[in-house]
């Protein structure tokens, strides 16, 4: 009995020795790859950035009047009008090195201040609408939370909390169009927002 035991731990050894080896090769092929993209991307001249969907920042649609005396929105409110002068462009997915062979890699610094104003601006729209559904003002929510969805924000809360204004509502049907609108991301929350809208944790806290 020995035996086949003793044949079946080498028959083990020997395919996770080839494993190994083979996750290695496939480790070092990738870095290579890698580092070859790169250097090539380093290597592109400026480009011009006519092409880039600049996000317009709609003021005349969002509530700017509303709870003005509290501190908290009355900071978010001139968060957004700070950035509705700047260039906001959401790349989120798209690497440094795409972002180098696209455009060039001496036009990065502006890409990174453009995308920088995007994180900004998911995280103080998603900020300002939580203030405004806390004091009950549940429309004005909705408005700020719909402009975070069209620009194609990742901020997890601000799906779960749209939809749950949907369904206080009776909207259910919108939560359709917000889990189309998910699917569309790329970015790695996308399956985790998908799910939460499709009812495996439909809670908004």
């Amino acid at each position: 009995m020995k035996f086949p035991c003793l044949a079946s731990l080498i028959v083990f050894i020997l395919w996770l020795h080839y494993r190994m080896k083979r996750t290695d090769r496939e480790a070092e092929k990738s870095t290579r790859l890698f580092w070859e993209k790169e250097a090539k991307a380093n290597n592109v001249r400026r480009k011009p950035l006519d092409d880039l969907r600049y996000i317009k920042i709609p003021l005349d649609k969002l509530p700017l009047d509303t709870m003005t005396e509290d501190p908290e929105v009355a900071d978010c409110i001139d968060q957004i009008k700070s950035l509705s002068d700047l260039k906001v462009v959401n790349f989120t997915g798209i690497s440094n090195t795409d972002l180098k062979l696209a455009y060039g890699a001496p036009n990065m610094p502006l890409l990174a201040e453009y995308d920088q104003n995007y994180t900004l601006l998911a995280r103080t729209l998603q900020k300002w609408a939580d203030l405004l559904y806390r004091a009950g003002h549940m429309g004005e929510a909705r408005s700020v939370l719909e402009f975070a969805v069209s620009t194609g924000t990742d901020v997890s809360k601000t799906y779960k909390l749209l939809a749950s204004i949907y369904r206080s509502e009776g909207a259910d049907e919108k939560i359709d169009e917000l889990v189309e609108a998910a699917r569309k991301l790329h970015s790695p929350l996308t399956n985790s927002i998908v799910r939460a809208l499709q009812g495996s944790d439909p809670s908004y806290d």
